[in-house]
């Protein structure tokens, strides 16, 4: 079963937790992660791009000329996709690209990123928050302390209002609840920070029943 070391607000090792196999020992599959972070994208989109057809074109009410005797190709609309300032064919109208993938297959990419973050270093287990005061400056201090300067991950199991206020404008820096854990949020963080009783919760959370 994979170890860690426990640190405190001075990156000290104050001791060592025995991390859930089936959660952070699971094997690492890139491309199980690769489709779920796929659909994680899609569902971001926002899918409003809109063109219009020439039923909604402004104008082109009348018939330019007479079917026949002209000399010219028959038109009914100056507003025909043939021509200048006229309707789109075919063109993209709002939709959701959101998609699902079966449960099972997600929380198994959750656990091979969760696996590939200890297995790279990645993870960061505090004992306990302890704050010296809910300002910024205080929050950054504990983080340079721990050596995280890029791209963290915080995970809590319930994000309060002091602890968010001491993280938002910190760029560097995205807060996270345990159940809103996901794949592209690990794969994005360069490290991820729990505090080793949000360890035990998100083995709660995630763990199979």
């Amino acid at each position: 079963m994979p170890e860690i070391d426990v640190v405190n607000q001075h990156n000290e090792k104050t001791g060592s937790i025995v991390l859930d196999e089936q959660i952070f020992g699971a094997p690492v599959s890139p491309e199980l992660m690769h489709e779920v972070v796929r659909m994680q994208l899609a569902s971001m989109r926002q899918g409003t791009a809109a063109t219009k057809t020439k039923g909604f074109v402004r104008g082109g009410g009348k018939k330019p000329w007479r079917q026949k005797g002209t000399g010219r190709a028959r038109a009914g609309s100056s507003r025909s996709p043939l021509w200048k300032g006229g309707g789109t064919t075919f063109g993209p109208t709002p939709r959701s690209y959101a998609y699902s993938i079966p449960k099972k297959k997600a929380r198994k990419a959750l656990y091979s990123a969760l696996s590939s973050v200890v297995s790279g270093g990645q993870l960061v287990v505090l004992e306990e928050w302890a704050l010296s005061e809910t300002k910024t400056r205080s929050m950054a201090h504990l983080l340079q302390k721990l050596q995280l300067q890029k791209k963290v991950l915080i995970a809590v199991s319930q994000v309060e209002d002091d602890f968010a206020r001491v993280t938002r404008n910190l760029p560097y820096v995205t807060v996270v609840e345990l159940r809103h854990l996901n794949v592209y949020g690990l794969i994005r963080a360069e490290n991820l920070l729990i505090s080793q009783r949000d360890v035990a919760r998100l083995s709660e959370v995630w763990g199979k029943s």
